[in-house]
């Protein structure tokens, strides 16, 4: 069971990492330090958008408009370490 609990604490790690990377990237491509007509550029954007767009979308429809504001990420990123935390309060559960 040790290894399930592992795998768990993994795979939030590589979706808080996923998210983190989503938004940088958005932030460098709003500031022009990225451009959209790089191929890989373009790709990596596209995975991202495609990997995360459904779990926003369920959290934009929650939120309230705010505008151009997009707070979806930080409310994903804060239930990630919300499961995490939780996750590590009961790892005797595990053992």
């Amino acid at each position: 069971m040790t290894s399930l609990f592992q795998i768990l604490l993994l795979i939030l790690d590589i979706a808080q990492f996923i998210i983190i990377a989503h938004i940088i990237m958005s932030w460098l491509i709003n500031f022009q330090v990225l451009n959209l007509r790089q191929p890989l550029v373009a790709s990596i954007w596209d995975g991202l958008n495609r990997l995360l767009e459904p779990v926003y979308s369920r959290v934009r429809s929650i939120l309230p408009n705010m505008g151009g504001l997009d707070l979806a990420p930080l409310v994903v990123l804060i239930a990630v370490y919300a499961l995490r935390i939780i996750l590590i309060n009961n790892a005797a559960v595990f053992l």
